[in-house]
């Protein structure tokens, strides 16, 4: 039996919480940034966590966290 392997590119974007979440970075902000505003680039920077409904697939390529 082949050992299971974590997702690679998931485990580089998504990082797990204490209570069984994960959480994500903002996307839209590696490059095209000089016609966003300050302020949308200012939120941009903040975490999130994602959804309820995507927790399993995650999960799934991530079975070692």
């Amino acid at each position: 039996m082949p050992k299971i392997k974590t997702n690679r590119g998931a485990a580089k974007r998504f990082k797990p919480t204490g209570s069984g979440g994960f959480k994500r970075a903002q996307s839209h902000r590696r490059h095209i940034l000089t016609k966003k505003s300050t302020k949308r680039k200012r939120h941009l920077r903040s975490t999130g966590m994602i959804a309820e409904c995507d927790k399993a697939s995650v999960r799934q390529m991530l079975p070692h966290v």
